[in-house]
C-alpha cells in the first residue's frame, strides 16, 4: 500500500466495487431504523423511553468500545471472512430483535452492534487494499452508501409497519445483509483461488516472497498522526450524533414546528451528506488534497450551530451546509487514514483506533446535548459544544492531513 498518493492507478475492479457498496448498506440502516417504530415498542412491549434509546445509542457504543476486538477479528480471519461474519451478525441480530420481546430487541441489537463494528473496521482495509489508486473516490461512494442505506430503512419502514406490523417490517431489513452477501461470498471464493495459487508459485520460485514492512501497533499509537485523526473523528462523530438527536426538537421548539414537520425539516441534514460525500474526493484530487476538504468541511459544519445562534431563520440553509460537511467530513477522515497507512497491517490498526476514539465519544453527543439544554432551559449551550466539536475536526484534521498531496 502506497501511501498520500492516488497515482499509478490499477485497473478498477468493478464487482469487487459494488459487492463494498451493497455491504456499506448493511453498516447503518438496520439498527437506525428502530426510530420509526418507537411508539410501537413503547405500547405493544412495554419499553421505557431509556429501553428504546438504547436500541439506537447501544450499536454506536459497540462501534467505539468493540473497533480493537473487531480489529483483532480481522487480523485472524482475514478480510472476506470478516466481511462474511459482519453480515451474518446483522442478519441473526435484525432477526432476533423482531422476536424475542424485550430480551430479544436488546440483546438482536447488541449482536447487530459487534457484527457492524467489525464491518466498519474492515471497510477502509477493503478500499486500501481493493482500490488503492482511487481511495478518495471509492470512499466517498461508501459514505455515499451508508447515507443511502439509511434514508431507504427510514422511508419504507413506516409503510411496511402499515401493512404488516412493526415486526415483520423490521425483520424485512435482513435482505440487506443477504444480498450483500450474495455478493460476497463469489468474490472470497474468487481471491481464495487466487491465494492458495501465489502460494504455489512462491513455493516453487527460487526467491521467497519478500515481507511488507509493518509497524507495530505500540508505534502505530504513539503516532501524533493517529491522535489528531482520532480527535478529528471524534469532534465529527459527536457533533453529528448529538445534533441528529436533537434538531428535530430545537427546530420544533424554536420554529414553531410540529413534531412531522421538525423530522422532515431535519432530513435535510442527512440528505445533502450525499453531496458532501460525491463532491470532497474532487476537491481531494483537485484543490489541494485532505487539508483543504477539511478546512471546507470545518466551515461548512460551524454553518450550523452558529447560523442557527444569530440567523435562525434560515435553519433550511444552514442544515444544508452541515449536511454536506458531515459527509465531507468523514470521506476527509478515512481518505487519510488510508493514506497514512503504509500496510493493510497499520491501516487496520488506525482505522480501530480512530473509531475507538470518535464513535466512543459520539456516544457522549445526544447525552451532553441534551444535558446542556436541561441545565440551561436553552440551546445556545448546545450549539456552542457543537460549534468546539467542529472546530476540532477542522483544526486537527488539517494538521493530519499535511503534506498529504494527489
Amino acid at each position: 500500500m502506497t501511501a498520500g498518493t492516488e497515482t499509478g492507478k490499477p485497473a478498477f475492479r468493478t464487482p469487487a466495487f459494488i459487492a463494498l457498496l451493497l455491504f456499506a448498506l448493511t453498516l447503518r440502516g438496520p439498527f437506525v431504523v428502530v426510530s420509526t417504530v418507537t411508539g410501537e415498542l413503547s405500547t405493544e412491549l412495554g419499553m421505557s423511553a431509556t429501553a428504546i434509546g438504547l436500541l439506537t445509542t447501544l450499536p454506536v457504543l459497540c462501534f467505539g468500545l468493540a473497533a480493537p476486538g473487531a480489529s483483532a477479528v480481522i487480523a485472524r480471519l482475514g478480510v472476506e471472512r470478516s466481511v462474511l461474519v459482519s453480515l451474518l451478525g446483522t442478519l441473526l441480530g435484525v432477526l432476533i430483535r423482531s422476536v424475542g420481546g424485550i430480551p430479544g430487541a436488546l440483546l438482536g441489537t447488541l449482536v447487530m452492534g459487534l457484527a457492524i463494528t467489525i464491518g466498519n473496521v474492515v471497510s477502509p482495509v477493503i478500499i486500501g487494499r481493493d482500490f488503492q489508486g482511487r481511495s478518495a473516490t471509492v470512499t466517498g461512494s461508501y459514505t455515499a452508501a451508508l447515507n443511502v442505506g439509511t434514508m431507504i430503512t427510514l422511508s419504507a419502514t413506516g409503510p411496511l409497519v402499515t401493512q404488516f406490523g412493526w415486526q415483520i417490517a423490521l425483520a424485512s431489513w435482513a435482505v440487506l445483509p443477504v444480498i450483500a452477501a450474495a455478493a460476497w461470498v463469489p468474490l472470497s471464493r474468487r481471491r481464495a483461488e487466487r491465494v492458495a495459487k501465489a502460494k504455489v508459485e512462491s513455493a516453487a520460485s527460487a526467491e521467497p516472497p519478500k515481507a511488507a514492512h509493518s509497524a507495530r501497533l505500540s508505534t502505530v499509537l504513539r503516532r501524533p498522526t493517529t491522535w489528531m485523526l482520532t480527535i478529528a473523528f471524534a469532534g465529527q462523530a459527536f457533533a453529528y450524533y448529538g445534533l441528529t438527536a436533537w434538531l428535530p426538537t430545537l427546530l420544533a421548539t424554536e420554529q414553531g414546528m410540529t413534531r412531522d414537520q421538525a423530522g422532515a425539516a431535519s432530513s435535510i441534514f442527512q440528505i445533502c451528506a450525499l453531496i458532501g460525500a460525491f463532491g470532497t474526493p474532487v476537491i481531494i484530487g483537485r484543490l489541494g488534497g485532505p487539508l483543504t476538504a477539511f478546512l471546507v468541511a470545518g466551515v461548512l459544519w460551524c454553518g450550523l450551530p452558529l447560523g442557527l445562534l444569530f440567523a435562525p431563520d434560515l435553519w433550511a440553509v444552514w442544515s444544508a451546509l452541515s449536511g454536506v460537511a458531515q459527509g465531507a467530513g468523514f470521506v476527509a477522515v478515512f481518505t487519510v487514514v488510508v493514506w497514512r497507512s503504509k500496510t493493510l497491517r497499520e491501516n487496520r490498526q488506525l482505522s480501530a483506533i480512530v473509531q475507538t476514539g470518535g464513535y466512543t465519544v459520539a456516544c457522549l453527543g445526544p447525552v451532553v446535548l441534551g444535558g446542556l439544554h436541561d441545565s440551561t432551559g436553552g440551546w445556545t449551550a448546545p450549539l456552542l459544544a457543537s460549534f468546539i466539536a467542529v472546530l476540532a475536526l477542522m483544526i486537527m484534521g488539517a494538521l493530519a492531513s499535511r503534506g498529504l498531496r494527489r
